[in-house]
Order: C-alpha cells, then structure tokens, then sequence
C-alpha cells in the first residue's frame, strides 16, 4: 500500500516536471520580453487620433491586451503547476532519519544505566497511562519505544552503530511513476487502459500533426497561400496604376474563400454605394459588378520587384503603385485626389491627409498661392496660423491639430555611393557594393514615430522602400525596406556591415573602430544604413534614380538622380554575382485567349514616364502572350 502511495506521488511529481521544463523558460522569456519593450508614446496627438481610441490605455484594453490565448494558457498551466506543488507537498510523508539517541535525548555512545534512565523519564511524560493525547501515545509506541529497543538490544545497537539503522542494511528502493490506479489493473481492464494512453500520448498528437501540416502546406513561410503569390505574380503588369493594384490585391485567395454571410449583407450594401464612384463600375450592368464587389473582399511591393526582366530585375513602376494605395489607404484620401493638378504633382492629396482638411479648404489656401503642400510646409508657424484661421477658416484648436501632424510628417534625405570593394572605378561584371544613408528628420525631433492615422482602424508603424531604378526601362536594380522604429537593431546591423566591409578592405583595428563609430553616432541621429550589392552592366554611363517611399504619409518622398559610370572590363579574372533567385515559371502553362483590359479614368504616378503609353494602351487588346506564374514554392512574404 505504501509503495502504491509513493508511486502515485511519483506520477505527480513526473507530471510537475513534464510541465514546468517548457513552461519556466518560456515564462522568462516572455516577462525579459515584456520589461525590454518599449511602450510607444510616440503617436500622432491631434484630436482625431485621440477620438479613434487607438492610443487610450483604458482598463478594458489592457485587460484585452493582458487576455490573449497564449497568456491565458501560461497562467493556467501556473495554477496546475502550483496545485501539483501543494498537493504532493500535503500527500508525500516527509522521511526522516531514524536517531534513537537523539529521540532519548542522550549523547551518541551514551552507558546502559542513562538510556534506562532517560527512558524511565520519557515514559512517565509519554506513556498512556500518564498522558491521554493521541500524539503522545503514537511518538511513545513509534519513537521512544523503538529507540529504547534499538539501544538495549545488542544485536539493533551493533547493527545502529554499523549501518545506521537497527535492522540492519537498508535495500535500494525504486517506484514507478504511475497513478495508483494503474497498478492495481489487471486484465482487460490494464490493457485498455493501456490502448487508451498509447492513442492519447502517441496517435492523437501526431492526427494534430498531421492536420496542421496538410493545412500549412498551403502556406508559404510569411503566412501567404502560394495560390495567393501565384495570383499576384500573374496578375503584375509592367506598368501598374495604384487603382489597378487595388484589382490585384483583391484577388487574394484567403479573401475569396471567405464565405459572405447574411448578416454582412446590409453593411456590404452601404460599403459599395460609399465607395462606386471609385471603382471604375459599368453602371449599365449595376447588378452584375454589385455581385462582384459582394464575392471580392479585400502584400505585394516583393511580388513587383520580382526579377521579371532580361537583366534580372523587377518593375518599378508596379512597386510604386503599390506603395501609393498603402498610402492612400492608411490617410483615408481617395486615389482621385492624387490626380496632377495646378502645378501639384500629386494633386491635393498631401492635402487631405491633414486634419480638418477638405477640398473646399484647398481651394480657399490655394487662392494665396499656396498650391503645392511643401509650400505650406515651408511656411514659419505664425504665418501658417494665420493663414489656416484667416483664410481657410479653421479655428484655433483646428490649427493646433494641424500644427501637430505636421511636426509629425518626415523629412527624409538619401545619400547614396556605388563603388567596387578594393578596386577603382567600376568594370563590366564586377559586384558593385550600394551604400547609402537614408537620413530621417521630423520638427517634432522625433525619430521613430507613429503616423498620423485616424481613420486606420490598427496601430500602423511607417516603413520605407529604398529603390535603386532606371527609369528609362522601368527596371529596379535594388530594393530594401527600411524602418527606423528600432534604434538598437540599427546600430547593430550597421556596426557589423562596417566592421566586415573594413576588415575585407585590410584596414588596422584603430581605423575600424573609428568607422564603426561614426556608424553608430549617424545612427543615433536618426540615419540608417543600406547596403547592398548588383552586378555592373555592359559599358557607359547609366542614368538611375534612387526612390525612398514611405508607405504611410503622403508627400513625403525622396526621388534622387545620379549617374553610374561603368568602364570596359580591363581587368584580370571574371565576377559573378548570382542575386536570389525569383519564382520559376511553371510548366504546362498555356496560352490565355485575347482579352479587353477595362479602361480607367485614372491619374498618372508622378515618377512614371511612358504616359504616352499608357495613354495608347487603354483599350487595347492584350496580346496573347504565354503569362508567367509563381511557382508553389515562392517563400517571400508580401507587403502593402
């Protein structure tokens, strides 16, 4: 029976152990997590963006923040584990050395005559007789009894003295870790038991396995369908208007199979009155793109600079289409607002991202001959006080709001260097090294900030896309996405690409010092590092356009022209470089019958240079050219 006992706190102490070698380390890691993350306070402040509620840290939110699944599931398993500790605590007997002295309350190796006499003394304070407590009935018969026995007995006390115990040499004692009930199974009973724990230990854990991969394989490693990639890499054209991306975007796979319920009707139907003046809808036939928009629900900046051309390279114009639709998305400004107009290359859209801005106050700023948004950008703060309360008819507190989210719109500079490491000049096939300095600066003083974005419903960090293009054949030579919300993984990442490219160059540790520091003080100034590498092409001079986009505000990026001089390979040996390879075209693929593209009664990106073109190409027929698709196994992720 007590054997049974011990095994039985032995499964429960095997349980305790099975559960708390992956829950305390992953415990630490989480509150190390938690104490090192930094609590964003670095959004917009104007009154639109503290009516969204996005940024209030009510006690309801903290305690949505606090209740995920995964914390729920931690602090469960906290109370199993805590339970388990109390009941083997109360459950397990205590073992305890058997000390006949000690117990007589005699010295070791204590004469006849004083252990009868401290016997004798005990026995008058223990005895039954004497002393009617139940404990002190039960410490006389098990304690003082049986040391007075293992001291008076020749045999006990040689075998006490010798090995510690008077019965003798104790046997080593081993238990399984199994409940109790277990062990007293027999028969059938034990062996189904025992099929019960197989298929709950073994067979069901791998059926979880085995779903969860047959359901992932439709996953690519950034949680995008490869159906999905395969779709967008399809559907990319050379030249790609942001609302014709918004076309491409809705025909993700994950968005189509969501089933439409009735209860989304009446929402639906409000949604697609508000928003059929931007779709470019066949009015004649109402009812069938009504039946459209009701199957379409709504990352795709990699999928455009995928390598698609000769030399290897992906489509600018697509990439920046994208990037303006993720714009216009988060300020809320419809993509008709960005059509070019009085002398505004980006029409008044810069505009309508400020708060309190219409076009009606457009138009009344505009009649001061300010028509272009870094013209009021420009403007010294009483100036522009006076202008939007004057003039635009703004109040006070409007203006404030304004002030604020213009403090917060950044400024960004690139300062950019190609160059072939260890040589001078560059050379057909060498491995041309970019490296450029994007230089982030803001009136607020502020680094790393939140955009200014009310009517997002999520919080939304702002990243920027380092382009390196020609222009001339619409080809992006590199692409880099950079943010500037984490300083320390900056100075990180580019302490260790200036440490490697001067040790590769053979320069003294005094010098990579300096140069690492330099690094790290342009960092904390609010600049990152880009680097990256492409193989020269043939010889002359090559007119390209570095692009910094940010896909967040509107009005706020860097276009920057240089030239690339590339001379006749003079020197010994040849360079490779063999960049990532892009999604494999599938075989099988047949040739798509002619069909008309839609026409659009759309603006211009204000860095394309074929509108004539595309002027020419609305209403064409496409060719029925052999389309390309992305193979099943692109593991890129996509981006807005």
């Amino acid at each position: 029976m007590a054997a049974a006992e011990e095994n039985s706190s032995l499964f429960l102490i095997f349980i305790l152990t099975m559960i708390a070698l992956p829950l305390v380390p992953y415990t630490i890691t989480r509150l190390c997590h938690a104490a090192t993350k930094k609590a964003k306070t670095i959004h917009c402040r104007c009154s639109g963006c503290h009516r969204s509620g996005k940024y209030r840290k009510s006690i309801y939110k903290k305690i949505s923040n606090f209740s995920t699944w995964s914390n729920l599931t931690i602090l469960l398993l906290w109370i199993v584990v805590i339970f388990l500790i109390y009941y083997i605590k109360l459950s397990s007997r205590e073992v305890q050395v058997f000390e006949p002295y000690s117990i007589l309350g005699l010295e070791p190796g204590a004469s006849e005559s004083e252990i009868k006499k401290s016997y004798r003394r005990l026995s008058i304070q223990y005895h039954p007789d004497k002393n009617p407590d139940p404990e002190a009935h039960t410490y006389f018969v098990e304690s003082i009894s049986k040391a007075y026995q293992a001291l008076t007995d020749p045999i006990s006390r040689e075998n006490y003295e010798k090995y510690g115990h008077p019965d003798g040499r104790q046997g080593f004692q081993m238990g399984i870790a199994l409940p109790k009930f277990l062990l007293n199974m027999d028969g059938a009973s034990g062996g189904i038991m025992l099929l019960g724990i197989v298929g709950l230990c073994i067979l069901f854990p791998l059926m979880i396995a085995v779903i969860y991969l047959s359901r992932s394989s439709k996953y690519t490693g950034n949680y995008v369908m490869h159906q999905t990639l395969s779709t967008y890499y399809y559907f990319m054209k050379p030249s790609l208007a942001p609302s014709k991306v918004m076309d491409v975007f809705i025909k993700a796979a994950e968005y189509m199979e969501m089933p439409v319920r009735r209860s989304d009707d009446e929402p639906l139907q409000k949604l697609f009155v508000a928003v059929r003046s931007e779709l470019n809808l066949d009015l004649k036939n109402i009812r069938t793109e009504q039946a459209k928009f009701w199957k379409q629900h709504p990352s795709l900046v990699k999928i455009a600079l995928l390598p698609r051309s000769p030399n290897g390279f992906g489509w600018l114009r697509p990439a920046i289409g994208v990037v303006e639709l993720s714009q216009s998305i988060i300020q809320a400004v419809p993509l008709s607002a960005r059509k070019a107009g009085g002398g505004n290359s980006e029409g008044i859209a810069p505009f309508l991202q400020l708060p309190h801005f219409t076009e009606a106050t457009v138009k009344k700023i505009a009649r001061k001959k300010i028509r272009a948004f870094q013209e009021l950008c420009d403007m010294s703060e009483v100036e522009r006080a006076t202008l939007l309360t004057q003039v635009a008819g703004l109040s006070e507190e409007e203006a404030r709001d304004v002030e604020l989210v213009l403090e917060m719109i950044p400024t960004v500079e690139v300062d950019i260097k190609c160059e072939t490491e260890g040589e001078e000049g560059i050379q057909e096939g060498d491995v041309v090294t970019m490296y450029a300095w994007v230089s982030l600066q803001r009136r607020s003083g502020l680094t790393a900030a939140l955009p200014h974005a009310p009517f997002y419903p999520f919080h939304r960090e702002e990243n920027f896309w380092l382009l390196l293009a020609d222009t001339a054949s619409n080809e992006v030579w590199l692409s880099q996405k950079i943010s500037f919300m984490d300083e320390a993984t900056a100075i990180t990442a580019a302490s260790k690409a200036i440490q490697d490219t001067q040790e590769a160059l053979g320069a003294s540790p005094k010098e990579i010092g300096i140069a690492v520091r330099e690094a790290v003080d342009r960092v904390k100034k609010g600049s990152r590092l880009v680097m990256g590498k492409f193989q020269a092409p043939s010889e002359g001079n090559h007119n390209l356009t570095s692009f910094c986009l940010c896909d967040a505000w509107i009005g706020c990026d860097s276009k920057t022209s240089f030239k690339l001089k590339v001379l006749k390979r003079s020197r010994a040996g040849t360079r490779t470089y063999v960049p990532e390879e892009g999604p494999v075209a599938e075989d099988g693929i047949e040739e798509e019958e002619e069909e008309e593209e839609e026409e659009y009664d759309d603006y211009e990106s204000e860095y394309s240079e074929d509108e004539e073109e595309e002027k020419k190409g609305k209403g064409k027929v496409a060719n029925g050219a052999a389309h390309q698709r992305a193979s099943s196994d692109i593991d890129s992720g996509s981006d807005d």
